[in-house]
């Protein structure tokens, strides 16, 4: 079963009430993930990539970097190590999982079309192998649709059965389809609050926005990679460590406002995590199992 990751700025219209309640002297439970006994993902992670359909080099090397730094540790504070830093607290004072770039794989010339279907993900997801611990994840083009993009998810990640089973996970640029409902905040959203947009960290509306959903999905696939980790609600259609901050980047997010973020004084691009080669990621909040709350890195 894959779980699905909705647009940041969405759940946030539809739960406004609890950040409206942060202002009065109500108090909130604190949201709490539930750990259902399941395998989770600690150690080296494997993360392979499939890419389906036209990318540049300078987009594909603005991803590769995001997954270097998650491991890294290089870049000045607030950098994106820091950030996947809070997955080692799901691991009950295990070895948190180390992200490692593996194998890459281009497809360039749509072998499926450009209109995929759920199992077209999970046969390309397969070319990355059966790897244990490994993640594969599926990078589509732009120019490609697939089910449920910009209906009802950015992206996804989920697993197989049977004794070839892996982790995989999917994530679509939304520049052309979509960009206010899946690259927000570096698009007006389609409806809501309608606040001017931020200016992408690495100058690419639909890549700066895959970035922050394959952080959600990669957050969610190693403390939920089988469906019976870390969520909250049901299996079907679970809050996971990132998508139970639904709309936060910093301190002080409301809906339609991402909070409040570093800001380059040359390019005006706002962002919150350094990474290697001297990057920026904008990098959504994760839920803490520690405090039972979303932490931000600014």
């Amino acid at each position: 079963m894959a779980a699905k990751f909705l647009p940041s700025f969405l759940p946030l219209i539809l739960c406004a009430s609890f950040y409206a309640s942060m202002a009065v002297l109500v108090q909130e439970q604190p949201l709490v993930l539930k750990y259902h006994n399941g395998a989770l993902l600690k150690g080296t992670v494997t993360v392979n990539l499939i890419w389906y359909g036209t990318f540049t080099p300078t987009q594909r090397s603005v991803i590769v970097d995001f997954l270097d730094s998650l491991s890294s540790g290089k870049g000045s504070s607030p950098n994106a190590a820091l950030w996947w830093r809070t997955t080692e607290k799901y691991q009950s004072g295990g070895a948190g999982p180390r992200v490692v770039v593996g194998r890459q794989f281009m497809d360039e010339n749509y072998s499926f079309g450009k209109s995929l279907k759920n199992s077209n993900i999970i046969y390309l997801a397969a070319r990355g192998g059966h790897g244990i611990g490994a993640v594969n994840v599926v990078l589509t083009a732009k120019d490609v649709t697939v089910d449920g993009f910009c209906m009802n998810r950015c992206g996804t990640h989920g697993s197989t059965r049977g004794a070839a089973r892996f982790a995989y996970a999917w994530v679509g640029n939304s520049e052309t389809q979509c960009p206010g409902y899946c690259a927000w905040p570096f698009h007006q959203p389609i409806y809501g609050p309608q606040t001017p947009p931020l200016v992408a960290p690495n100058g690419d509306v639909g890549v700066d926005g895959m970035v922050i959903n394959l952080a959600a999905v990669l957050a969610g696939t190693v403390t939920n990679p089988y469906n019976n980790g870390y969520f909250q609600g049901p299996p079907t259609a679970p809050l996971e460590a990132v998508t139970a901050c639904p709309g936060v980047f910093g301190t002080g997010a409301y809906p339609g406002y991402a909070g409040n973020l570093l800001v380059d004084k040359t390019t005006g691009a706002s962002y919150n995590a350094n990474g290697v080669n001297g990057r920026r990621f904008l990098l959504p909040a994760m839920w803490d199992p520690e405090t039972s709350q979303c932490a931000t890195l600014v």
